[in-house]
């Protein structure tokens, strides 16, 4: 630079944005270079693996900066760019800082109060991976921009969207920020309003927990548990995108082990669902284990050893108050009753080693007597006949059931069944098996959990901390818990933190202003969400004589504006709006077969967690015939992060006419 000539600082920093990429590209370039030879074949398969996990994760979109933000330190001099994933030279000197690291933690922590040892907080806008402007905070001098009045802040969360949910690792706020880092032993629950950021927060703190724990979580692994298909594939890019590529995500559905084929009635639902189904499950399970009649013989070589039915009946009680699985007790009967043999030999001069007991543990003998009293048992099968034996039924729920909710359970035999029962099955395999267990689960939506979904959870996480996210506001399934005190018990997390998020970052204040006059009508005990963005013009309520036209109408429009588009209703009322589009050529999607297009048509019981640009709701008033309709239509206002239509031809539900 000439002597006198002034540094143009937007230049600088787009010059270090290119020296990062090209580090980037050369840690790529180290790990392509890197040879992988094992001692044997699965060593190198594994170590092949290892490598190309390691370049998808150093994989550079140049739609996607490298860093967001730089903070510059007061106490060290040191200056630090803060992104997505960590970035070195050459000589192995950061030129990128990972936002999970505890250095980038006074980037989203400080403020004019606790500067945290920063002198300027810089943040970065972009357009298409291009560096246009930055925003600087000087904390030193006690200056901090509001969120509301950042416009890097405010762009970055109105950038328009179309497809799956991006990262939020940009725009986290304080509030945002303690609970991404809440510390892996610790069981979080948010009751995070609509627009609040509770779902990404919730993914966020898998990353995080991924990168502070790496090595205990890459053994234990991570579980993301969503709603429904739809859900998880609009969440399903944000973790590979912050280089966490090995977690897996299902369905709630998918945790059970068997397919659902058919619904249940809401009441029916609701019982199945219910906690008590635990114990008559239970009961089914081990109906058949009992002492034997008389005492027990077991021949060995030339002899046999008789060992009474008293000390038989301790056995089984022993197992039985041990609360070990089903078939773990069955295995561990029969070696037990070969170590009571085996002490009797002992007493009469003999001297067994381990291989004849095993070997008398595996006698034909030994297995026709854990037979009789420890029969094997198909968990399908029990549930099964618990469902459609009503004698079976009645002494299995003796107690815990009323004779009305017996009737309500028998039905024909089977073999299509509904979600409700597919967690019956799954409650009595957990007592027959210990299923897979995880490090760490997320659960979102977790508001419309059964208490047999939640122990079907607690059963994969026996020893691990979860992230439990809804909104009880949002709370539809006819056998939800609906209660965050109770569903934490369900879950084995008494000691959980119960945290609510209120201050919404996505939804206009004018959405959520006219979505809260619902909550009277919900009965749910949840404070109102406010927003830090105005959106004086994002509310549009339009009556029409046909929905149909009109709808397709204000789509025209809205195509002309930047961003995704959904539109929201009844499947009744998204078939003459689908043909409407057909007719004038506009392309639109339903929502099961992904969010490409720009107008993705959504029932609105999959609108959970979803959020588009702009929202068309129709006939807010056919919602709100649907079981818990007043709370489907709640979800379907508050997914608009720009704008939102409603129309309609039915008078409005009056909780909405001001």
């Amino acid at each position: 630079m000439r002597e006198g000539q002034v540094e143009d600082p937007l230049a600088a920093e787009r010059e270090h944005l290119g020296y990062a990429r090209r580090c980037l590209e050369l840690m790529r370039e180290a790990v392509r270079s890197l040879d992988a030879q094992g001692g044997d074949p699965v060593s190198t398969e594994y170590l092949k693996a290892e490598l190309f996990r390691r370049l998808q994760a150093l994989l550079d979109d140049p739609t996607t900066p490298l860093f967001f933000g730089r903070i510059d330190r007061t106490d060290t001099l040191e200056r630090f760019y803060i992104g997505r994933r960590h970035v070195r030279d050459g000589a192995g000197e950061p030129v990128v800082v990972d936002w999970r690291a505890d250095i980038s933690r006074a980037f989203y922590r400080a403020s004019a109060g606790t500067p945290m040892n920063l002198g300027l907080r810089r943040r970065f806008g972009f357009s298409a991976g291009v560096m246009t402007s930055f925003e600087d905070e000087h904390l030193d001098r006690g200056e901090v921009i509001d969120p509301s009045t950042s416009g890097i802040l405010t762009a970055e969360i109105e950038r328009p969207r179309v497809g799956p949910m991006r990262d939020i690792v940009a725009t986290i706020q304080p509030d945002q920020d303690d609970l991404v880092r809440t510390d892996l032993s610790t069981t979080v629950c948010i009751q995070g309003a609509p627009g609040t950021g509770k779902t990404a927060v919730g993914l966020h703190r898998a990353a995080y927990l991924l990168y502070a724990h790496r090595e205990q979580l890459k053994r234990t692994g991570v579980l993301v548990v969503g709603p429904n298909r739809s859900f998880l594939g609009y969440i399903g890019a944000l973790l590979p995108a912050l280089g966490e590529i090995d977690v897996e995500q299902v369905t709630v559905a998918e945790l059970a082990p068997v397919q659902v084929r058919v619904g249940d009635e809401a009441a029916v639902e609701r019982l199945k669902g219910d906690a008590r189904m635990a114990d008559v499950v239970r009961r089914a399970m081990f109906a058949g284990v009992r002492p034997p009649h008389d005492d027990v013989v077991i021949p060995v070589a030339s002899r046999r050893w008789r060992i009474s039915r008293v000390k038989v009946a301790e056995l089984v009680q022993q197992e039985r108050a041990a609360g070990t699985p089903y078939d773990v007790s069955r295995a561990r009967l029969a070696t037990l009753l070969a170590e009571v043999v085996r002490r009797r030999i002992e007493a009469a001069g003999g001297s067994p080693d381990d291989r004849t007991v095993a070997r008398i543990a595996r006698a034909e003998a030994v297995r026709a007597v854990v037979d009789e009293i420890w029969p094997r048992v198909s968990p399908t099968a029990v549930v099964e006949r618990l469902l459609t034996d009503a004698g079976f039924l009645a002494s299995c729920a003796e107690g815990i059931l009323s004779a009305d909710e017996q009737r309500q359970l028998v039905r024909a035999p089977s073999s299509r069944w509904s979600a409700a029962e597919a967690f019956l099955v799954d409650e009595a395999r957990g007592l027959s098996a210990r299923p897979p267990s995880y490090g760490h689960v997320v659960v979102d939506e977790a508001q419309d959990l059964s208490a047999m979904q939640c122990r079907a959870i607690a059963r994969r996480c026996p020893t691990g901390s979860l992230t439990v996210l809804g909104d009880l506001a949002q709370a539809t399934a006819p056998a939800a818990v609906a209660d965050w005190t109770t569903t934490l018990q369900l879950l084995d997390r008494t000691d959980a933190r119960i945290v609510p998020l209120t201050r919404g970052y996505r939804v206009p204040a004018q959405v959520l202003e006219f979505a809260n006059a619902l909550l009277p009508t919900l009965d749910v005990d949840v404070a109102a969400a406010t927003s830090v963005r105005a959106g004086h013009d994002a509310l549009a309520i339009l009556g029409a004589p046909d929905v149909a036209p009109a709808a397709a109408e204000t789509l025209w429009g809205l195509l002309e504006r930047e961003g995704s588009i959904g539109v929201i209703g009844r499947d009744e009322s998204l078939k003459p709006i689908a043909a409407q589009l057909r007719r004038r050529g506009i392309a639109a999607q339903p929502v099961d077969r992904g969010l490409e297009e720009r107008i993705t048509l959504v029932p609105v019981t999959l609108c959970k967690g979803l959020e588009f640009d702009h929202v068309v709701v129709v006939e807010p008033a056919a919602i709100t015939e649907l079981p818990r309709g007043f709370n489907w239509l709640y979800v379907a206002l508050t997914r608009a992060v720009t704008s939102l239509t409603v129309i309609h031809e039915a008078p409005l539900p009056h909780q909405l006419k001001s």
